[in-house]
């Protein structure tokens, strides 16, 4: 069976759903089955991963037919689905989402989990793990907000730096206590962390930025995905709006994406850089109350 849309044609889907500027959302659907499938447009980043044709698939065989939209503006999905002219999407992480919810005045939900995608810390100085690191050390860090203060939390759960009153995912440098830490952090544009392997003692190096410097993510020496719950901030989740929060088609097409066919393609496929996360909406709810509270209070 193949994808509802093409790549090509999401990319004109996109352009008309941006286009539009709301309009009531359509009733959600409630049930389905092979002999009454139903539709459910999901917005999503990388409709040319293979493990979304197995989804759809599988989600066919159910009775739901899967459309996927792709976007290329990270800025977009949540907007289009808030408007109705999605019923899903699957592209970000709790932390993304408050920061949405927030700006927007919007109360889209986290219905479920997928991953964890790893921040990882690498060096070119021979160390094999972050107890090697001397003391004094330089270590390159993201200077964007969102991955800078997940780059600060790497280093903390690695025993490298102490953050004042432990930190949280809006931490900044400024809070490092300096007296309790082994390093000093040198926070530089995301796409010149890897190039600092040349020179500083470590970076912490998004996945992305890795691969482009043909850095194998699995030589990363210490990453959040050994202290998931620091990491919690950055899970991965499918998304509602508020009102839609417990459709059993919904909670459907969640338990198809953790089937081994559909989660262990994609753990495959990143080469164990990534973990799967299976909380529920309550857990996901609770985490993002806090994290909206955390931006709030931030300003």
């Amino acid at each position: 069976m193949k994808r509802r849309l093409t790549a090509a044609l999401a990319a004109l889907a996109v352009g008309a759903l941006a286009a539009c500027s709301g309009g009531e959302p359509a009733a959600a659907p409630t049930a389905a089955d092979p002999d009454n499938p139903v539709t459910v447009r999901v917005g999503v980043t990388d409709i040319s991963k293979e493990y979304w044709q197995t989804f759809t698939d599988l989600a066919a065989e159910e009775g739901i037919e899967v459309e996927l939209v792709n976007f290329t503006d990270y800025q977009q999905p949540n907007t289009v689905l808030s408007e109705g002219q999605l019923e899903l999407n699957q592209f970000q992480h709790l932390l993304f989402l408050a920061n949405y919810n927030v700006s927007a005045d919007d109360d889209l939900a986290p219905i479920g989990a997928t991953v964890i995608y790893q921040l990882g810390l690498y060096t070119t100085k021979g160390y094999t793990s972050p107890d090697e690191i001397p003391d004094g050390a330089e270590i390159a860090i993201p200077n964007d907000p969102t991955n800078q203060a997940r780059a600060l939390l790497v280093l903390q759960s690695a025993g490298l730096i102490a953050l004042q009153d432990g930190g949280n995912a809006l931490s900044t440098p400024a809070e490092i206590d300096t007296a309790a830490s082994r390093v000093s952090v040198v926070p530089v544009d995301a796409n010149q962390t890897a190039i600092q392997l040349q020179d500083l003692d470590g970076a912490i190096v998004n996945n992305n930025f890795a691969a482009d410097a043909g850095i194998d993510p699995t030589t990363a020496i210490y990453s959040d995905l050994e202290d998931t719950e620091t990491a919690r901030p950055y899970v991965n989740i499918w998304v509602s709006r508020a009102e839609d929060a417990d459709n059993p088609v919904y909670a459907e097409l969640i338990e198809i994406y953790h089937r081994d066919e559909v989660i262990g393609q994609l753990l495959e496929e990143n080469q164990g850089t990534a973990v799967e996360q299976d909380l529920s909406p309550e857990e996901l709810q609770e985490s993002l109350t806090e994290l909206e509270d955390q931006v709030r209070d931030a300003g």
